[in-house]
This record gives C-alpha cells, sequence and structure tokens, in this order.
C-alpha cells in the first residue's frame, strides 16, 4: 500500500515537472513583445462646441403693395438678379364700391365750393374796384380801404384752394378707380419695383392672385423677397450647459452639408439674451457673419454646423489621445516614456 503511495506521488511529481518544462519551452517558442513609442509632433489644438442651423440671408425683404387688387402681370421669377427700382409686378385695381361713392361725393361738393367760391370773388372784386375808385378820390380813408383789400385777396385764396381741394378729389377718385392718375409717372401705385437691388429669393403669387395693401391693420401680401446674397450668416441655436462658454467675437467654422470638403470662416455676432424651450431643454439663438464666400454660391435656407471656436493653440508638442493614462486610483493622466530599449 505504501508502496503504491510512493509510485503515485512520485508519477505525479513527474509529471508536472513535465507540464512546466513544456511550458517553459512554449514560452520560449513565441516572440517577445515589443512595444511601439511615438515621438510628440508640432499641432494645432482646437477646443471647440458645435450648433446646428442654417444658412441665411442677412437681410430679407419683402416687396408688398401699397394698393389692394389683382396680380395682373409677374415681370420676375425665383433666382433672378434685379436691381433697385427694377419693375416686379403690376396690380390691376378693383375698386371698391362705398370708396368710389364717396370719392365721386368729395368731387361734387368740392365742385359746388369752388363755384361759390368763384361767386364770392366775382362779388368782392366788383365791391373792390368801387371802393378803390372812392379811395383814390379820397372819399375813403386807408384804413377802410385796407379791410376791404383785405376781404378781396382771401376771397381770391378760397378760390385757388377750392381749385386745389376739386383737383385732389379727382385725383384721389382716379387712384380708387384706377390705381394711378395723371402726374404720379413712375411712381403709379399699381407698378410694383424693387426697392433693393440683390436675388429674388421668391415670387409667393401669380397673375390673378388678389392683393392686399400693407397698413396699420394689415401687414399686407408679400409679392416677393429679396436678398443680396453676397451678405449670408449662419443662423442656429446652441444648448443652454453650451451657452456659458461662448461670446460675441468668437470664430466660427462652418459646415455645410450640401457643400462638401469646404469650410467657410464666420465671425459670432449675436447670442440670444433669452432662451426658448425646445423639447424639454433651452436653447439659445446664436448669429454669425460668413466672412467671404468666393466664388461658392450658397443657397438660402441649406443645414449648416458651426463649430464655435473657444481655444486655439498652434505650433504646440501635443500626442494622439489614446497614448495617455490614468491612474486607477487618483485618476490622474499620466504617459509612459521610454527610458532605455524596451524599458519605459
Amino acid at each position: 500500500m505504501k508502496r503504491t503511495r510512493t509510485v503515485i506521488v512520485l508519477t505525479t511529481i513527474v509529471v508536472l515537472f513535465a507540464a512546466a518544462l513544456f511550458y517553459l519551452w512554449k514560452k520560449n517558442q513565441e516572440d517577445p513583445i515589443k512595444y511601439t513609442s511615438e515621438l510628440p509632433s508640432e499641432q494645432t489644438i482646437v477646443v471647440k462646441t458645435v450648433a446646428t442651423g442654417s444658412i441665411v440671408p442677412k437681410e430679407e425683404i419683402l416687396i408688398k403693395p401699397n394698393i389692394s387688387g389683382v396680380i395682373e402681370e409677374v415681370y420676375i421669377e425665383a433666382g433672378e438678379y434685379i436691381k433697385s427700382g427694377d419693375l416686379i409686378a403690376k396690380i390691376r385695381v378693383i375698386p371698391n364700391v362705398s370708396s368710389l361713392t364717396s370719392a365721386k361725393n368729395s368731387i361734387s361738393s368740392n365742385q359746388t365750393a369752388l363755384e361759390t367760391a368763384q361767386i364770392n370773388l366775382t362779388t368782392q372784386q366788383a365791391n373792390y374796384d368801387r371802393q378803390k375808385a372812392l379811395f383814390e378820390k379820397g372819399v375813403i380813408s386807408a384804413n377802410d380801404f385796407e379791410g376791404i383789400n383785405n376781404t378781396y385777396l382771401q376771397t381770391k385764396q378760397s378760390v385757388e384752394q377750392a381749385k386745389i381741394n376739386l383737383m385732389s378729389s379727382k385725383q384721389n377718385y382716379d387712384i380708387i378707380k384706377t390705381g394711378t392718375t395723371s402726374g404720379l409717372g413712375n411712381i403709379a401705385q399699381t407698378l410694383v419695383r424693387a426697392t433693393i437691388s440683390g436675388m429674388v429669393l421668391d415670387v409667393p403669387v401669380k397673375e390673378g392672385n388678389q392683393v392686399i395693401e400693407a397698413n396699420n391693420f394689415n401687414e399686407g401680401t408679400s409679392i416677393a423677397s429679396l436678398a443680396d446674397i453676397n451678405k449670408m450668416i449662419f443662423e442656429g441655436k446652441v444648448d443652454e450647459s453650451e451657452v456659458g462658454k461662448i461670446k460675441e467675437g468668437l470664430p466660427l467654422e462652418i459646415t455645410i452639408g450640401a457643400i462638401e470638403d469646404k469650410k467657410f470662416d464666420a465671425v459670432l455676432d449675436y447670442i440670444a439674451p433669452k432662451g426658448v424651450a425646445e423639447n424639454g431643454a433651452i436653447q439659445f439663438e446664436i448669429k454669425g457673419s460668413l466672412k467671404s464666400i468666393d466664388s461658392t454660391f450658397i443657397r438660402a435656407g441649406l443645414s449648416a454646423n458651426a463649430s464655435i471656436i473657444l481655444e486655439k493653440a498652434e505650433k504646440v508638442l501635443a500626442i494622439r489621445e489614446a497614448l495617455v493614462q490614468y491612474d486607477p486610483e487618483t485618476k490622474k493622466p499620466f504617459v509612459e516614456v521610454e527610458v532605455g530599449d524596451q524599458k519605459f
């Protein structure tokens, strides 16, 4: 029994020894681990945050009529370049019956007033002539004649004013009926003209559409929208967690999805003082002016991202972030430095 135990123990020792020898032999056959190292290089390091938004014109002008009516002709199309004063559309006026009747009554009233003033002038003219003859003969005093002369001049002035009122009422009648009148020339209200030079972004009306004039109670119908596409801005939003990191004057790097492999420089001009709740988060509007677009045609409304550069360091020694390690206890970052051949 003892002999059997001894044999088993010795056999176990021999097997373990053989296994150890085999393991060591196997390890010797493996290639040794070689660690690669990298040298720090001169780089530009940028700390930035990203805002999403779109490219829009700095100023978009809506052209609206100053008289209500129906679009008779449209002379422009979206995408055209036009100059200030160019004809955009022509409006055919559909008279308002009540306004037309009121204008007719005004003409009749002013016509009657003119006739009355002319009768008074005839009477005053005869009286003036008689009194003048008496004054020249010394029958009446200079003071009395001066009063008669003033009355005569006032009567003449009343006639002139009555003529002006009659002409004004006739012009008003013509404007209500046709939208224009003699003497207006190029400023006829039925002709809608461009107020700025630029590109036509949109023409939301067609021939036959009714349009309403802009006034104190109605903003009016937009006939066209114009903008200078050489002055474009980025308009976007940033989260409340980022708004405290940015300030006006910071550089922006604009990337437009529809224009590949090209970036545009801009400057942050505006940060909204008040945020707006969107999808459970507070968003702040920002705006940035594009510096130079060169020959690139950027369409209004294109989606874009703006990288807001918070900090920038140029020509500094740096390594890849993957080479940085963190102490498991202190969480402090460190890197291993090679002090000899494969020794760190």
